[in-house]
């Protein structure tokens, strides 16, 4: 393995990309950067009524900023510190974070409080159900906003030419449809079994539905982080990759 290792990394083409590229960088990585995420906004706002609302994501809280969304007879519930820290700089007041960043954590932290209230969830349209449906098991009355889609961008891909030439030591997938749109680009790039060329790959995912999303896909997962950050999956899919 060289010094450097190749570790693909799919976050959309904006901060979030050039801040995994630096994190990949100062872990002594050769990022291979190839967005799989696209931001299309839906127009649509969080709604004002709820007694929660819970953001996931820097992307949902940037378009509620844009509306002009009012939290402030909301419990505001944010999924992780970097949506927590874009809220209050937006100007809300974070109420929960969880301690587990997932939508099962955010689950496990509203469970007992959320009985018979109005809970916003404002995402985008490629949310697991693991979030709504553990609520209203909860007793919650859940409304969803689709604040903006994901697409796969066009070009996207040549981590996995890189992967299938056994030019990539590492990949990193930060939700289940990164997998996916991976595998639709390698598809499109003519690679016929991409699952085996990332038999040689150290693959890393966040959070059970990305690892449940890729064993659905035939994806074998290597590493899931303790913490569900990017700077986590990074660190330990490096440590895998140099183990």
């Amino acid at each position: 393995m060289t010094d450097r290792p190749a570790v693909a990394v799919f976050r959309p083409a904006d901060e979030r990309l050039a801040s995994a590229v630096s994190t990949l960088e100062d872990l002594g990585a050769a990022p291979v950067a190839d967005p799989m995420l696209a931001i299309e906004p839906t127009g649509y706002s969080p709604r004002e009524d709820a007694d929660y609302a819970i953001l996931t994501s820097t992307t949902g809280v940037d378009l509620a900023r844009e509306a002009d969304w009012d939290s402030d007879t909301a419990t505001v519930c944010a999924i992780g510190p970097r949506t927590a820290d874009a809220l209050e700089a937006a100007g809300h007041t974070v109420d929960v974070v969880p301690e587990e960043y997932t939508s099962s954590g955010m689950v496990t932290a509203l469970r007992e409080e959320v009985d018979g209230a109005r809970v916003e969830i404002a995402r985008s349209d490629h949310g697991s159900s693991v979030l709504p449906d553990g609520l209203a098991d909860a007793g919650a009355y859940v409304h969803e906003t689709a604040l903006y889609r994901l697409v796969r961008p066009d070009g996207s891909g040549h981590s996995a030419d890189r992967a299938a030439d056994g030019d990539l030591a590492a990949a990193c997938f930060t939700s289940p449809l990164t997998v996916e749109h991976f595998l639709e680009a390698a598809d499109a790039r003519g690679i016929d079994d991409i699952s085996a060329a990332l038999e040689d790959v150290v693959v890393g995912v966040i959070g059970g539905p990305t690892r449940e999303r890729a064993a659905d896909l035939g994806v074998d997962v290597d590493v899931i982080p303790g913490e569900a950050t990017f700077d986590a999956l990074a660190e330990e899919t490096l440590e895998a990759v140099r183990s």
